[in-house]
């Protein structure tokens, strides 16, 4: 297949349940974009394919419905990363389409922002049985593929989901109550760790505390664009 197709990158990547890829038009046309969206469609293509064939976790493998990519811009300035898709994920294969997902969609949309303009990922790209958290070694098993994921969008600023991808991405064991409201780094880039949209649908009183994060997120945004 030629991967230089952009028809057939969208055809392959629809095959896998990726139905929102966005592409802004004009990163086409502006100087070197066309070879920097050529290659970044190319490393995502491989990329898919490798997570699509992927039996490293034996347990995920065995249950999971299909993969779940990732969906959204490819050149994202802003990416959130979840921890691991559940059913409605697993069924779909895209993530965060649930009630946190449609959460998610609403926090994104008061940012200013729609769900075609950032990227959304989670650490695993399976579900685990049961929902249940990601296990150690699963999450060091799918950590290349978030890892080159990152580094083919080279987003702006990074959005950890909960607990569990804020420890993953920091390499860390503090909780999140420790670690959201303040900007670190992974690879670089700044981090903003923050509840998991699933958590505020428990603790509805949190989404203040969220909402502080997301405006910190956007002055961020702001500042890298001027």
């Amino acid at each position: 297949m030629p991967k230089n197709d952009p028809l057939l990158f969208l055809k392959a990547l629809k095959e896998d349940g990726v139905e929102h890829l966005y592409i802004p038009r004009n990163s086409e046309t502006r100087g070197t974009g066309v070879r920097r969206t050529e290659s970044v469609k190319d490393g995502m293509l491989e990329l898919r394919d490798r997570v699509r064939q992927c039996k490293q976790c034996d347990e995920l493998a065995k249950q999971r419905t299909q993969t779940v990519f990732g969906s959204g811009n490819i050149r994202a300035k802003l990416v959130f990363v979840g921890e691991a898709p559940g059913a409605d994920e697993d069924k779909q294969g895209l993530p965060f389409v649930g009630r946190a997902g449609q959460l998610l969609t609403k926090i994104i949309e008061a940012m200013g922002l729609s769900r075609e303009e950032v990227f959304i990922c989670n650490v695993l790209k399976c579900r685990p049985p049961g929902n249940r958290p990601p296990a150690p070694d699963e999450v060091v098993n799918c950590s290349p593929f978030l890892k080159r994921q990152l580094e083919l969008i080279m987003p702006k600023v990074i959005c950890a989901l909960g607990t569990h991808a804020s420890q993953a991405l920091l390499q860390t064991d503090r909780p999140i109550s420790a670690l959201r409201g303040t900007f670190s780094e992974y690879e670089g880039i700044p981090l903003m760790c923050t509840y998991h949209p699933a958590y505020l649908l428990r603790s509805p009183g949190e989404k203040g505390k969220v909402w502080e994060d997301m405006k910190k997120i956007i002055q961020r945004l702001e500042e890298s664009s001027e």
